[in-house]
């Protein structure tokens, strides 16, 4: 049997004691180089480019069949050839915005700003609240609209009052005056100054992204009176209205940040109008920059992409071409991409997998010694209420509404923007639809939904090195077996915690086991503040902002040895190419983070990631008393830690 390892790969060099990630990963990060076109490159983005392959296969096999006018397969074709018609593209210049931004320049009042911003957000173009649809937390047996902060056009808050931004602040201005320019706008330099003006107030109201991870913090349940008395400058019929949702949808609406209303409202009451003129536009400009000529498809790549990010070049257009059809049209392409890319056999053996990481779980909340009697049949019960979703949905999403045509690219950027505003509005109301996922077949990713109370795990990851049907089990396990537990653990890490197994924000702990808890994620925090990644030495990472991440890592690794050791029953593991099976497991979960990023890049995921970096993703097997056995780890080793110091949470 094949051990999923390549012994050729392993760098002898570095003792896996020391550095585990470098041991696996360090000759192919070597003889690696990060393609121009990205910030960061590793095992996940290789992945992607495969599946991102075989939907252009797809696309262009689709397209080619000549298919008949409206069907699924027909929009699809017309969709990609709108945006690969590169001189039709280039033809219009900045004539596609001319709509939108003489509306812009008309807005004469508060009240106005608000609905044009509500029919911008129809279209597309970022607005000063980002409304979603999701369950209610408080009563996951309905779906309620969350309204999210917004309105800036740097990555985040910090970079409006951070020193180490004030660079990419510079930066920023220039970039907003010449795109504007582009577009026309009266007096850039000026327009531009005020944008920057406007959005370094909004983003004083925004909460940062420690806050943002709070899940009781982020919950205000507000009517529209309520709402209104808030932000009492706020004209939120205008904005339902503009949106094209029901006049009624805010009737029960849950505010993340109400700081940020009151924050938005006394600036409306208090900005000169011709600031709000300039910010729309703005907004306009660089909502549909990627789908116009040239000039602002390379503008906007030039500060997002090389200031931002330090990646060289722009992707091939084919790829953006394909990402769009992704965005607008995915689930179709995903029911093509299942038929030909994910066969039988493979669900069937990760059903298998799942069922030991989920007996794995439940061995562990039995016996973890932190955890009291109450608390651990309320994390049993929960766990008993885990739906695992595999490879793909039960049912496939009806574009029937959606209007498509070959000859009008940012129209259709537009419609597909305005039909899923009325998908995901149409579901008020109505049951909940647990059978929906958020992510389609073809993405390289999984993830865990407290509201549902489900671990969904698209096709495109169960492939190697996270799955490999023909190969060793240990290493199945430190791979895919780990991502599973990672997203099981989800479900207890410092936010899925505060959700029962309904999918209910409430507090099922006792005082004792929350303290006892937090005091394990306090010192995995404090762990994790120490820690500097090699793509961006004497940077620290932020040990609050990616604990869940972390936790998630932890657990992960725990749970997925002892399902990899219950699925040994009482044999003893093979030997497979010198390694232990331990020994292969750990190797296994390396290899799944390997990768590295652009300095600049590794800079800005430091800043708003959730995750810790892949080095250090790696590196987390330091806290397993089972890493420190399956390779001998002593102290003075690398990845030696104290075994009073080493975290142990599941």
């Amino acid at each position: 049997m094949r051990s999923g390892i390549d012994p050729s790969a392993v760098d002898t060099n570095v003792r896996p004691q020391d550095d585990l990630f470098a041991h696996v990963n360090g000759p192919w990060i070597r003889a690696t180089p990060i393609p121009a076109d990205r910030g960061r490159y590793g095992t996940f983005d290789v992945l992607r480019e495969t599946a991102e392959q075989h939907v252009r296969e797809i696309i262009e096999e689709v397209a080619a069949g000549d298919p008949q006018g409206g069907t699924v397969a027909a929009k699809v074709g017309d969709l990609y050839a709108s945006f690969m018609d590169e001189d039709a593209v280039e033809a219009l210049g900045a004539q596609p915005l001319a709509q939108d931004l003489e509306r812009a320049a008309t807005v004469s009042s508060p009240d106005e700003v608000m609905a044009t911003s509500g029919a911008f957000g129809r279209a597309g173009i970022l607005g000063l609240v980002l409304p979603f649809v999701n369950t209610d937390d408080r009563d996951p047996s309905r779906y309620v609209v969350y309204l999210e902060q917004a309105g800036l056009g740097l990555p985040d808050e910090s970079y409006y009052r951070e020193e180490q931004h004030a660079d990419k602040r510079t930066a920023y201005v220039g970039h907003v005056e010449r795109m504007l320019a582009l577009a026309g706008w009266p007096e850039p330099a000026e327009a531009a100054a005020r944008v920057m003006a406007l959005e370094t107030r909004l983003a004083a109201g925004h909460w940062d992204k420690v806050t943002n991870r709070d899940p009781v913090k982020t919950y205000t349940l507000l009517d529209l009176a309520g709402l209104t008395q808030l932000g009492p400058q706020i004209a939120w019929p205008a904005y339902l209205e503009g949106l094209g949702a029901p006049a009624d949808a805010f009737d029960a609406v849950v505010v993340r940040q109400p700081d940020h209303i009151t924050s938005v409202s006394a600036a409306l009451a208090q900005e000169p109008v011709q600031a709000w003129r300039d910010w729309l536009a703005w907004h306009v400009v660089h909502a549909h920059a990627p789908y116009l000529a040239s000039a602002f498809v390379e503008e906007n790549f030039d500060f997002y992409g090389r200031t931002l990010s330090g990646v060289p070049e722009m992707r091939e257009r084919w790829k953006r071409g394909v990402g769009l059809v992704e965005e607008a049209l995915g689930e179709a392409v995903g029911q093509l991409y299942v038929e030909r890319h994910f066969p039988p056999h493979a669900k069937e053996a990760m059903v298998g997998l799942v069922d030991n990481l989920v007996e794995a779980f439940r061995r562990s909340l039995s016996q973890v010694p932190w955890m009291g009697e109450d608390t651990r049949r309320e994390a049993l019960a929960k766990l008993g209420q885990f739906t695992p979703k595999i490879g793909y949905p039960q049912r496939w999403r009806d574009y029937g509404a959606l209007e498509v045509r070959a000859d009008d690219l940012l129209g259709n950027v537009r419609r597909a923007v305005a039909f899923e505003v009325d998908r995901q509005y149409a579901k008020l109301g109505g049951p909940v639809d647990r059978d929906e996922w958020f992510m389609t077949p073809q993405t390289v990713n999984a993830y865990y939904n407290p509201g549902l109370n489900e671990i969904v795990f698209p096709a495109a990851i169960l492939q190697p090195p996270f799955f490999d049907v023909d190969a060793d089990d240990a290493v199945n396990y430190g791979g895919i077996g780990a991502v599973i537990g990672h997203e099981v653990g989800h479900g207890f890490d410092d936010q899925g915690s505060q959700f029962d197994g309904t999918g209910t924000l409430r507090n099922w702990w006792t005082e004792q086991d929350r303290s006892a808890f937090q005091a394990l994620a306090d010192a995995l925090i404090a762990q994790f503040d120490e820690l500097e990644t090699r793509d961006a030495p004497r940077q620290k990472v932020n040990g609050a902002l990616t604990v869940g991440e972390n936790i998630g890592d932890l657990g992960g690794l725990t749970i997925g040895h002892l399902a990899y050791r219950i699925s040994l029953g009482d044999e003893p593991a093979p030997e497979i190419d010198g390694w232990t099976g331990d020994q292969r497991f750990f190797l296994g979960w390396a290899q799944v983070w390997r990768g590295a990023a652009r300095a600049a890049e590794a800079e800005r995921l430091l800043a708003l990631d959730p995750h810790a970096p892949m080095d250090l993703r790696a590196n987390a097997v330091r806290n397993l008393d089972e890493f420190h056995e399956a390779f001998g780890v002593g102290p003075g080793d690398g990845l030696w830690v104290d075994p009073a110091q080493r975290v142990r949470i599941f």
